[in-house]
């Protein structure tokens, strides 16, 4: 848990420093974030009360480095300020904990199951997310929730997170044109949410059937048919 001196003169997300110059060594470990954001956008377009961020230092104490997990969601703090969005995610300035942090492993060890692991549950995050492209052995993905002050393993493929109202799961898929294994959002009755190239694809084959339908009814017209006498 995370404590603050209310009296103490903390600094702000502008005066911190905004990126720790560290690259990503896996194209995963945006890509699949980018999906997870983009789709949450689409399902949660009418929310104001989300935020999704991405390689993005989260401050939890003003006398340390901020910490930067590949992705984190936080939940009941505003999906962004200004035009000018985060800079960073200041723990006293949002006073409100993330609720899933997530990783993408590479083949650099980054003590996904092991320092960081013991940072998460320090720092009291619900959810640990750990998606591990080259396990062959054990499950790609495991989720963890803090229970007691200690991570459990939730077991499945695809695992329900009731405060957050979402399931996340594994299954093959294309995106960004790349037909592989990917990381997705499902929700309550297990409809998995679409992704910005499926929403695009469903949307042209809406715009067919309509434009379709559309010249069905103006050619019965023409030959003198009530369309609606069909029905």
């Amino acid at each position: 848990m995370v404590n603050y001196d209310p009296s103490a003169r903390l600094p702000s997300s502008k005066e911190l420093p905004d990126s720790d110059d560290t690259p990503v060594d896996n194209e995963l470990q945006k890509a699949i974030p980018d999906l997870l954001r983009s789709a949450l956008a689409r399902a949660w377009a009418d929310r104001m009360d989300w935020f999704f961020g991405i390689r993005m230092g989260i401050y939890y104490d003003p006398g340390l480095p901020a910490i930067v997990p590949d992705a984190f969601l936080s939940l009941g703090v505003k999906r962004f300020y200004d035009e000018n969005l985060r800079l960073s995610y200041v723990l006293w300035e949002e006073k409100k904990l993330p609720i899933l942090v997530f990783e993408v492993v590479s083949q650099i060890d980054r003590g996904e199951y092991s320092t960081k692991k013991a940072e998460y549950t320090r720092l009291g995050f619900l959810y640990y997310v750990i998606y591990n492209p080259f396990r062959s052995d054990k499950p790609r993905l495991e989720v963890y929730k803090l229970v007691n002050n200690a991570y459990e393993l939730l077991n499945g493929d695809r695992i329900w997170l009731p405060e957050i109202g979402l399931a996340i799961g594994i299954e093959r898929g294309t995106y960004l044109g790349i037909p592989r294994e990917w990381l997705y959002w499902y929700d309550e009755q297990g409809e998995r949410f679409l992704t910005p190239e499926e929403q695009m694809k469903q949307a042209q084959q809406e715009a067919q059937q309509a434009q379709q339908e559309l010249r069905r009814v103006q050619r019965l017209r023409s030959l003198g048919v009530d369309p609606d006498s069909l029905l």
